[in-house]
């Protein structure tokens, strides 16, 4: 495990009067699309961001580009089906700064495929990383934001939470489970702590390289012919962690115009 400090930042102009304070800001699956646009975003308005995800490399690129920026980052390499390694990735972050304030469950693969394709490596690798790596972040943090008295929990789900389509049935089982447990967290902890659930749509990023069932593959080109950038969604969890602490965000859908 290896870290990266950087120096801290004057938040942006945009950045509400609400969230001067800068937080400590943990995101998982930080090196590419929708985790590395929210690392920038949030260190742009002066939040301390602790990245973890299993490329060291991008993650030390991601690091240098807030440094130079003039931002602040912790670099972790990080495995987040490995319940010890979320629990070190926790953990360093408390020794090192006193406290978590959010932690961004957004590690997730989506290799799509039809069931009759019976790739049941792949659906173990989707439910090992969008629901188990979900599971150990939430193990991982509670018992810290709990003796601290607050913090807040936001998921990265998908729209595939809400609706099923052809190839995407375990991907969509396993984000229902990731909006099932966020939801439950919510109604069990204490107020103290929040919990919000983003559910993007198409977004460009990366998650369909890893599709390797041709039909699956061929599909997804034309689900994805309209798609939104990564920061679109930095927006939405910025927005949802900006609010003062009597106001919680439970759910955003956040998807194309186009998409339907």
């Amino acid at each position: 495990m290896t870290t990266t400090p950087a120096s801290a930042i004057t938040p942006s102009d945009t950045t509400p009067s609400d969230t001067t304070r800068s937080k400590t800001v943990l995101i998982t699956g930080a090196s590419s699309g929708i985790g590395r646009a929210t690392a920038l975003r949030l260190a742009r308005e002066g939040h301390q961001v602790v990245l973890g995800a299993r490329r060291e490399d991008r993650l030390a690129e991601i690091a240098r580009e807030i440094e130079t920026a003039g931002g602040k980052a912790d670099v972790h390499r990080l495995d987040v089906t490995d319940r010890e390694d979320v629990v070190a990735f926790a953990d360093a972050a408390v020794e090192r700064h006193g406290r978590i304030d959010v932690v961004v469950n957004n590690a997730g693969v989506m290799p799509l495929s039809r069931l009759d394709a019976l790739l049941t490596d792949e659906w173990d690798r989707m439910i090992d990383v969008n629901v188990r790596g979900l599971l150990h972040g939430i193990a991982a943090a509670l018992p810290h934001f709990q003796e601290q008295g607050g913090g807040h929990f936001v998921t990265v789900a998908s729209i595939g939470a809400h609706q099923v389509v052809p190839t995407a049935a375990v991907y969509c089982a396993t984000k229902y489970a990731a909006w099932a447990v966020t939801e439950g967290l919510r109604l069990e902890l204490d107020p103290s702590i929040r919990v919000t659930t983003v559910s993007p749509g198409v977004v460009e990023s990366e998650l369909a390289d890893s599709i390797s069932d041709p039909l699956a593959r061929d599909a997804m080109r034309t689900y994805r012919a309209d798609s939104i950038p990564p920061d679109a969604i930095a927006d939405a969890i910025s927005y949802a962690i900006a609010q003062p602490p009597g106001v919680d965000i439970n759910e955003l859908v956040i998807r194309p115009t186009r998409q339907r």
